[in-house]
Order: C-alpha cells, then sequence, then structure tokens
C-alpha cells in the first residue's frame, strides 16, 4: 500500500514535470514564429519581390546564411544606410560577401623520368 502511494506520488511528479516542460516548449515555439512573422513583415516591407523570393530560397538552403543575411539587412535598415527598397542584385552582392571565400587547390602531378 505505501509503494503504491509512493508509486503515484512519483507519477505524478514525472507528469507534472512533463507538462510543464511540453507548456514551456509551446511558449517557446509561439514566440519564435511571432518573431519569424515580424521579421517577414520588416522583409517584405524593405526587400523587392524577387529579392525576399531569393531569400526564401535560401532559408530553404542555408538557415545560417539566411540568418546572417536577414540580421544584416535589419542592422542596414536600422542604422539608414538603405534608401528605398533592396533589389535581387543588391541580395545577392550582400550574399556573396557572407559566403567565406574557399581557397583554391590545384594538384601537379610531376612524373619521373627513368
Amino acid at each position: 500500500m505505501i509503494l503504491e502511494l509512493e508509486e503515484d506520488e512519483i507519477r505524478e511528479k514525472k507528469l507534472s514535470e512533463l507538462k510543464k516542460k511540453y507548456a514551456e516548449q509551446q511558449q517557446n515555439e509561439k514566440e519564435t514564429a511571432e518573431a519569424e512573422n515580424r521579421l517577414d513583415l520588416v522583409l517584405r516591407q524593405v526587400l523587392e519581390p524577387e529579392a525576399k523570393s531569393r531569400l526564401s530560397n535560401v532559408k530553404l538552403v542555408n538557415r545560417e546564411l539566411y540568418l546572417k543575411a536577414t540580421q544584416a539587412i535589419v542592422y542596414l535598415v536600422n542604422n539608414g544606410r538603405v534608401s528605398g527598397k533592396i533589389s535581387d542584385a543588391q541580395l545577392k552582392n550582400l550574399l556573396e560577401q557572407m559566403i567565406p571565400r574557399k581557397k583554391e587547390i590545384s594538384i601537379r602531378r610531376i612524373e619521373k623520368k627513368i
């Protein structure tokens, strides 16, 4: 009987902990979705449709590059460095600057003559 009560208490504790974690997770997801919606609204106002489309494609392929680019765009807008809307060409230029340059490696083969 005492063991059953202890087991019930443990189950209830675990259940309440799981419910709490689930509620926190739901809240975090909601906050993230709201932040993404606000960011999307700002990007729609600042980017031309072609640039917005390109940035959406980048988001699908390379989430990290997308986040860097959006941070840079928001920074530029907040500091007044952008006048008008950002064109697709300007966005391409920004993205190219953010992609690290890879050093080209060339291999030469030297044959020995016997």
